[in-house]
């Protein structure tokens, strides 16, 4: 435990990743933080607005300060963001993003331990620089979740756990309850979700025929529901792959409550998801599901969760695997449409066999 004035509550600020998966993979350096200093120490995390939701149900942070630096009032949010940060007089603000703007923000705001890795030129910004050996292309070859619990061990932390986790608050739950009701889903454990987005880009998207086609099996053999999860800009592929498969066992999340908590109270209840590499998955994992993701662009060292119940499939002999584009260079896609949807049933197949939650003829 830190060395605290008396009277004087230690103040920690930490910026907090942009994307959904990056976040959730930052929740065990916040349960490091919050375990180690206590509530000797105040915590305030800054975020983005759509992120207000993933941590409801935790005591990491006693606040959430939301910043859009992208936003329609992005210099008025800068500004607020900046006097916040004056007025709380952190002593240690750790920086969990690369950018420049998050190095700037805490300097500014006179922050006095200013932790983050040292990239595109903010080194100098910073109080404690963590250099690695990597290439500029690259954050690092390791999985993000330790590149984050890195910075809450220069903050003081002694090792932890890399188990993601998350929780889902009563009021998650009651809408979850009214989902499953007006979709007829079992409450026996018989569904698995599909996760289809990719806000990355167009290369991280398995098609949609695909995601259908899978669905039959899983219904026709496999005697399971299937619940396809989406973010208000998903809702017309989620449309078309309980369209494409043509079964009353396959519904979506379209036209439903699409907030985060609900997304979270939904995934709980189900057996196994089913996702691209995006953030939903990281989610699942958070909340104890097993979870197949189908890998394209990115390889799954970045995104590892650490659960045993992780399938991580992908087209290891294709020649660009990995590639890192937002969009196919070679017009093919071949990362995703050769990656078949016979690879991916046997694997869901054999997951209910081995884990005996389900009998397979």
């Amino acid at each position: 435990m830190p060395i605290l004035t008396t009277g004087k509550q230690f103040r920690i600020g930490i910026f907090l990743p942009r994307w959904l998966g990056d976040f959730v993979m930052a929740t065990p350096a916040l349960r490091a933080i919050r375990a180690h200093y206590g509530r000797q120490a105040w915590i305030a995390g800054v975020m983005y607005p759509y992120q207000r939701d993933v941590l409801a149900g935790t005591d990491w942070l006693d606040e959430q300060w939301y910043f859009d630096p992208r936003g329609k009032s992005a210099l008025g949010d800068h500004l607020r963001i900046w006097r916040k940060l004056l007025a709380a007089r952190f002593d240690m603000v750790l920086l969990m993003p690369n950018s420049p703007r998050s190095a700037i923000l805490s300097w500014l705001g006179r922050a006095k331990r200013r932790i983050g890795y040292a990239r595109y030129g903010r080194g100098p910004l910073l109080t404690d620089p963590i250099r690695l050996s990597h290439s500029r292309r690259r954050t690092a070859d390791r999985p993000m979740v330790d590149y984050y619990l890195h910075l809450a061990e220069v903050a003081g932390c002694p090792s932890s756990s890399p188990r993601l986790e998350l929780a889902t608050t009563p009021r998650d739950e009651r809408t979850a309850d009214r989902v499953f009701q007006q979709l007829g889903l079992p409450g026996d454990g018989r569904l698995i979700t599909f996760n289809s987005s990719g806000a990355y880009g167009a290369a991280k998207l398995w098609p949609a025929g695909h995601f259908a086609a899978l669905a039959r099996r899983i219904v026709d053999e496999l005697d399971h529901h299937v619940l396809v999860m989406c973010g208000p800009g998903e809702q017309a592929t989620a449309g078309q792959i309980t369209a494409l498969a043509g079964r009353p066992q396959v519904v979506s999340m379209r036209g439903q409550p699409l907030d985060i908590g609900t997304a979270k109270a939904c995934i709980r209840r189900s057996r196994l998801m089913i996702s691209t590499d995006s953030g939903p998955r990281h989610l699942a994992a958070a909340l104890g599901k097993a979870v197949i993701t189908l890998y394209g662009p990115m390889l799954p060292v970045w995104g590892q969760n650490p659960t045993v119940d992780a399938i991580d499939l992908y087209l290891k002999d294709l020649e660009c695997i990995g590639c890192h584009q937002r969009v196919c260079p070679y017009k093919h896609h071949k990362c995703m449409q050769d990656l078949s949807v016979e690879m991916v049933y046997r694997e869901v197949r054999g997951w209910l066999a081995r884990t005996g939650v389900h009998r397979v003829a």
